[in-house]
């Protein structure tokens, strides 16, 4: 009878698991991204909308009704997990569609719901928790309003002309052939909400331009939506201030303003590209390792849902944002419905008026739509599975963006975990270890100058880590004996800025269910007579574990101690040993604020007061910026600090981490031509907490323990095949790099 049982409780745990694992894959689409077919299906609706009076998004004027974004719009939270817990039927298919309201006579933004897909029927205004307007200036620059700011600098550099063309040595910005001059503009625009003018730096026009400035920046007033009444306000040359263009062309023909020419022969101009230059040991005859699969993927991807060994989730590219996790299983146990990128920044330093300026907010660019092609071998390996992507951003139809995302496995090189069992006498007992391999799911973000890799990394052992790699070129203006103050000089007339990058991630754990509650653990010193010699004394550690019942009370400043076990756990849910299931969160990162408490900026950017805030979960405060943070800091939309001003109680509630990191980077030779990648990643890990009743990578196949056999020959023991064989791909390195309409 006792046989019968154990065998029925197994058969039923096979059932739930394989209930759970079915519902999960019918959950998942409720998280892909827009289809082609849906993007272009919402744009026709929209445009089917008489009072809209829509007009394409490429059209000259500015003047216009035009669509500027169309994303999924995410269910509510409860509604998704019908599907995803109970295998109801999914809640319909909805996008966000963003329209500039241009040719009005009080201009504005506004957005809508728009479903059912594939077929709309309606439409319906969205609306952001703070219910404040939003600003026209506060739209994100479009292609358009580059091909009037491109106009505008065409009559600046007539203007100015001979001044350009002396002291780069033969570059203008109009007719110049091979030696062009091109531009970069810094944001926010402005000094105030309601502002729109821009700093923009003249740099060379070659590989690499982003360390090319010439040493002439130019405020571009374009705020009027007619583009002939757009004025230069000031102008910076020569480490001077000038009124107008005309009165740095006017001092300089009276010799009030000396040149410096800048060094223009070719071999100078190198130092900015990926040429190889130097001398090198490593043999270019052959190359180096690869990463093979002998015997194929031990993963499953279906559309954007994806298996790995335990771990289950769905994915999607946001193209506001970026890159998102949904509905994180492990054996069929959920730990997190959603883990999400949901802003970076760069905020920097300079002597310069445009470094001074810059303070970089990334989702204002739509930074997931700046996804490119990932090159096999240098990307992804070449094993990797990529997946293309589109996006509906300043466009009149569809983007597709080939091969921008990638997921594959890889071994780290280093064993998950290992043990050589001495017998003190020149042998061993026994050798026991697992190779550690990962999922890795991959996508970039080329924010103009600085490249971010996103990785999301999928261990045997229940661990997740969540991680962001650095690359790219720095942001350099022009030297100035003071700009050492606020930077480093990488180059004759260049200063690499210093800047301090942070990133922000939402974390919506459900550990065991959704009922979860928070607690950090630190380490205090205890004094107490020795029991075994009582004359003495033992000073030792002791656990101290704080509850944090508020919201107030878990949001953990910068410029104060972080205590280093921050544990999430369901009080409901005991594992086999009696503790209460829960994941803890291990942070990677050296991240500080960029600006004091409440100044300007800062409001708009208020969550990076904080590694670490817990909230309550609410559809209303799905993210934590927008995209028109950008352009008004100073009044943004979206203020992370109201999340956790009504301070509520967050004990056995729905939970949401959301969580900072990031680095300072002072910038020094070694980024020319520009940055590497060691060294320059942040992020964190979610590890379970008793969560398991052992370490779940006991089930992996992939141990092999060797024991000394009577005959004295070692006795290996494994479960994978004996010979593992070798494949290395014959296919020849392609890269096609366009993305185009489709």
């Amino acid at each position: 009878m006792r046989l019968f049982f154990v065998l029925q409780m197994l058969c039923l745990a096979g059932y739930h698991a394989s209930r759970s694992r079915d519902w999960a894959h019918h959950g998942a689409p409720i998280f892909a991204d827009l289809t082609v077919r849906e993007m272009r299906a919402v744009r026709a609706y929209l445009h089917g909308i008489p009072e809209m009076e829509l007009t394409d998004a490429r059209s000259k004027t500015l003047k216009k009704n035009s669509i500027l974004l169309i994303e999924l719009h995410l269910p509510k939270k409860h509604e998704a997990l019908k599907a995803l817990d109970s295998g109801h039927a999914r809640p319909p298919r909805q996008a966000r569609a963003v329209i500039l309201y241009g040719n009005q006579t009080k201009p504005n933004i506004t957005e809508y719901i728009v479903g059912s897909l594939p077929s709309p029927t309606y439409h319906k205004i969205k609306s952001f928790k703070s219910g404040k307007p939003i600003q026209f200036e506060s739209r994100p620059i479009t292609s358009v309003e580059y091909d009037h700011i491109d106009n505008i600098l065409k009559k600046i550099s007539t203007t100015a002309h001979k001044v350009l063309f002396e002291v780069t040595d033969g570059y203008s910005y109009t007719n110049c052939s091979d030696r062009c001059l091109t531009f970069s503009d810094i944001a926010p625009r402005g000094l105030a909400s309601g502002e729109r003018r821009s700093w923009i730096m003249l740099q060379k026009f070659i590989e690499g331009y982003f360390i090319h400035p010439i040493g002439f920046e130019v405020l571009i007033n374009h705020q009027d939506l007619d583009p002939e009444k757009w004025f230069a306000e000031k102008v910076w040359f020569n480490n001077m201030y000038f009124d107008s263009v005309e009165e740095l062309v006017a001092k300089h023909e009276s010799g009030e303003v000396q040149v410096t020419k800048l060094p223009s022969h070719h071999d100078d101009e190198l130092f900015s590209t990926y040429i190889p230059r130097g001398h090198s040991n490593t043999p270019t005859n052959i190359h180096g390792p690869k990463l093979v699969e002998p015997q194929g993927h031990r993963y499953l991807i279906d559309r954007n849902f994806v298996e790995y060994a335990g771990w289950s989730f769905a994915y999607r590219v946001r193209s506001s944002a970026g890159l998102q996790l949904f509905d994180l299983r492990f054996n069929g146990e959920r730990i997190a419905y959603e883990i999400s990128l949901q802003e970076a920044i760069a905020f920097y330093a300079g002597d310069t008026p445009a470094a001074m300026q810059t303070k970089y907010i990334d989702a204002g660019w739509a930074m997931g739509t700046s996804t490119y092609e990932l090159a096999p071998g240098i990307d992804c390996p070449e094993i990797a599975t990529f997946v293309d992507l589109h996006h509906y951003f300043d466009t009149d139809k569809p983007v597709l963006h080939k091969n921008a995302l990638c997921i594959f496995e890889m071994t780290t090189a280093m064993p998950l975990r290992r043990h050589f069992n001495s017998n003190f006498q020149g042998g061993y007992n026994f050798f026991g270890g697992l190779e550690n391999t990962v999922l890795v799911l991959r996508t970039t973000s080329t924010v103009y100058n600085y490249d971010y890799i996103w990785d999301f990394l999928f261990y045997l052992n229940g661990v997740v880590e969540v991680k962001v790699s650095a690359s790219g070129y720095i942001h350099a203006t022009f030297f100035t004996p003071n700009g050492l103050h606020f930077g480093t000089r990488v180059n004759n007339y260049v200063l690499g800025n210093l800047h301090t990058h942070l990133i922000h991630y939402k974390v919506d754990l459900d550990i065991a269910g959704r009922e979860n509650s928070f607690e950090t653990m630190e380490l205090k010193y205890v004094n107490f007579t020795n029991p075994w010699s009582p004359k003495n004394f033992i000073v030792q550690s002791k656990l101290h574990r704080t509850e944090h019942k508020r919201e107030r009370e878990a949001a953990f400043r910068f410029g104060k101690k972080l205590p280093r076990y921050l544990h999430f756990y369901n009080p409901n849910e005991k594992s086999k040993w009696g503790h209460q299931k829960g994941y803890r969160i291990q942070f990677n990162s050296h991240a500080l604020s960029v600006l004091p408490r409440g100044w300007q900026e800062e409001n708009g950017i208020s969550w990076s007061r904080y590694p670490l805030a817990v909230t309550r979960h609410k559809d209303s405060e799905s993210t934590s910026s927008s995209i028109y943070t950008q352009n008004d800091p100073w009044d943004p939309v979206v203020s992370f600090e109201d999340y956790i001003r009504n301070n509520e109680d967050i004990v056995n509630k729905d939970l949401v981490a959301w969580v900072t990191v990031g680095f300072l980077h002072v910038p020094h030779s070694e980024d020319i031509p520009n940055t590497a990648t060691p060294g320059n990643a942040v992020g964190f890990f979610l590890r379970p907490f008793n969560f398991f009743n052992e370490d779940p990578s006991v089930a992996s196949k992939n141990t092999v323990i060797v024991r000394p056999g009577s005959d004295g020959k070692p006795k290996v023991q494994r479960w994978t095949p004996e010979v593992i064989g070798h494949c290395v791909s014959e296919k020849p390195f392609f890269y096609n790099g366009t993305y185009a309409g489709v």
